[in-house]
């Protein structure tokens, strides 16, 4: 397992961090490494790499002491000594700032045992935990080339971020309440704090999902076999389940933490303290596992549901992460009788100036993933689809975004593979984890075509269908693949209700999980009654919205086609298909909030309109919204 650097010291000076355990295993695992690398070097190096593999060898932590505590050199060949293993150090430095993974770890049973302590205060103390260490190191590392006279000229201490990937404030796994035959799980313990470095682009062996995340006839984790020492615990709020993220600490796969973190709110800390059992247990990068035991199943004895990807180069993508954690989270919605939806959902607060309505604030409430739960209002006695999301996060494809866009996301992400040309993805935080649990019935859902041209003229809305023929769209589900998955890039495929994890259907209509598929369809069932009760009273609409993201790359649309619709050439409609989308969204979302006005008491000042758009990867569900928000100008840039 390659290592990474986990740091539980408590260091205040120089001397002390460069005696600490952790450096220590720092600078033996950098040693190795640089070893590693020499001796792959072509034969026409290998007197060069020789040198120095003997050099690295007799670099001592005693040596860097006694530079630091000296107040000089007894010949220049020791100062010049001195140089030598001051400038290695210093790739040292570069390569922890750069190439290298460090997790600081506090414990933090306060929060749990006296009540002293809550999230928000572990937060700030680990935030001043990680700016301590950061600017601990660069001292250390000023005071080194101070002492060998290497720290002249301009010095540019402000653009060096030394900061951990990950600074975490964690608890004893044994607080949690763990079903028996998983007690050894809590001796791993819990992260429920962390304050992390962003702007940083980790590369993955993979960058792309190929292989499904289905239903395993077998228990995937084999607890015999399970390190407790080689994994961080992370316990999420993943819409309304508590779900714990096990990640393995071999690189790889611990580059997932940033994103995870960036991506699911935590649990409540009260879940933990009232001894909430979990509803799920994910693990990523199991080293015991096969590829045989890549998916989820539900262990009935303990009532708990168990996702596992194994330690395999091909599944480490982050992909392999967010997609399995939402199919547990989808599974256990449609056992509970809800209805997940893969789909982007905002609610915009439309004011109105005298009789005039207009878009005051977009609020993200999903990005990728929600549910909607059917609950009656005590008030009316009317059940409406309440909506809640998941994700708090944005998993991001670059390939569609514009440069304001990736502006915007500037110093929030976390990113991975952007230099492999395509599918470069950053997790960018959109949304606040308050609105994720508001009770907001929907007001729209719209199945989201990104393939179908619509000439100029023509609106790309169809909010008026009856549900038999809306829901037609939402069971094909169909669409156009950009080519992150291992569909052909302009081939379309089909996804029953556009893939809400797992899919229940494949592209011949064959049913995948048929216990699934079955109480899916009974909980779509209670929802088509209730819907067509809301539409028919004029609160709801459904129908197909078009973004014609696809369009241009789709192998069904010729160029005559394009030609017809007032494009240029196929490109042009990438970026301004969402545009002519986003316009006509904003007079539904208008006019809806009129309508909506005049059926409230008091006509009030301000109404909610919640518009859900369903649809799988790119077909237009965070581009559209990305238009919508440059379109209305709600932000300055």
């Amino acid at each position: 397992m390659e290592q990474i650097l986990e740091i539980r010291d408590g260091c205040n000076t120089p001397g002390q961090l460069l005696r600490s355990l952790a450096f220590s295993r720092f600078l033996k695992n950098y040693k190795q490494e640089f070893i590693n690398d020499l001796m792959t070097r072509p034969d026409d190096q290998k007197q060069e790499a020789t040198h120095k593999i003997e050099f690295i060898k007799r670099v001592r932590t005693r040596d860097l002491i006694t530079i630091l505590e000296s107040d000089g050199f007894p010949s220049s060949t020791d100062e010049e000594h001195a140089r030598e293993l001051i400038r290695f150090m210093d790739g040292a430095f570069h390569h922890y700032r750069g190439s290298g993974y460090s997790r600081l770890v506090r414990l933090q049973n306060d929060v749990v045992s006296t009540g002293l302590e809550t999230p928000t205060t572990v937060k700030e103390k680990v935030t001043d935990k990680a700016q301590d260490l950061a600017d601990l190191i660069l001292d250390t590392r000023r005071i080194l080339l101070q002492k060998v006279n290497m720290e002249e000229g301009v010095r540019r201490t402000p653009g060096m971020d030394a900061s951990p990937n990950v600074t975490a404030g964690e608890i004893s796994g044994h607080y949690f309440n763990y079903p028996g035959d998983y007690h050894l799980l809590a001796h791993v313990p819990l992260t429920i704090a962390a304050d992390m470095k962003t702007g940083v682009d980790y590369s993955t062996p993979s960058n792309k999902r190929a292989k499904p995340f289905y239903e395993l006839d077998h228990n995937p984790l084999k607890l015999r076999k399970f390190n407790i020492d080689e994994w961080v615990s992370v316990p999420l709020r993943v819409g309304t389940s508590l779900i714990i993220a096990f990640i393995h600490k071999s690189r790889g796969c611990i580059e997932m933490e940033p994103g995870l973190l960036n991506l699911f709110p935590f649990a409540n800390v009260e879940d933990i303290t009232n001894q909430r059992k979990a509803d799920g247990i994910f693990f990523f990068g199991d080293p015991s596992a096969e590829l045989k035991d890549l998916g989820y199943y539900y262990d009935e004895n303990n009532k708990l549901l168990i996702g596992l990807v194994p330690n395999i180069d091909e599944l480490k993508y982050f992909g392999y992460c967010k997609k399995p954690i939402l199919t547990l989270h989808n599974v256990l919605a449609i056992l509970d009788g809800d209805l997940p939806l893969h789909c982007g959902c905002t609610r915009y607060v439309v004011r109105f100036d005298k009789d005039e309505p207009y878009i005051a604030e977009m609020l993200i409430k999903a990005d990728d993933m929600g549910k909607i739960s059917l609950i009656k209002d005590e008030r009316d006695k009317i059940t409406r689809p309440i909506f809640f999301g998941t994700e708090t996060g944005a998993f991001a494809c670059l390939d569609g975004f514009s440069e304001q866009a990736k502006m915007q996301m500037a110093g929030r992400e976390v990113g991975y593979n952007k230099d492999t040309g395509t599918n470069a993805r950053q997790i960018v935080p959109v949304a606040d984890v308050n609105e994720l649990f508001r009770n907001d019935p929907l007001d729209v859902l719209l199945y989201m075509n990104n393939f179908t041209l619509i000439q100029p003229g023509e609106t790309t809305i169809q909010a008026d269908m009856h549900i038999e023929e809306a829901l037609e769209h939402f069971r094909l589900g169909e669409r156009v693949a950009a080519g992150s998955t291992q569909t052909h890039r302009g081939s379309k495929e089909s996804s029953y209700w556009a893939n809400p994890f797992p899919l229940l259907k494949d592209n011949n209509d064959n049913i995948l999980h048929p216990n699934l598929y079955e109480k899916f369809s009974e909980n779509e069932k209670g929802f088509i009654g209730d819907m067509n009760i809301l539409i028919n009273r004029g609160e709801m609409k459904v129908g197909v919205a078009y973004s014609q993201l696809m369009a241009g790359a789709y192998e069904g649309n010729d160029d005559d086609d394009i030609t017809r619709c007032n494009y240029t050439d196929r490109d042009q409609v990438e970026q301004e298909g969402p545009v002519r989308l986003a316009k006509d969204l904003i007079q539904l979302i208008k006019s809806l909030a009129k309508d909506k006005r005049e059926r409230m008491p008091g006509k009030p000042q301000e109404v909610s309109i919640t518009v859900a758009l369903v649809g799988d990867s790119r077909t237009g569900k965070s581009e559209t919204a990305e238009k919508m928000e440059g379109i209305l100008n709600l932000q300055l840039i």
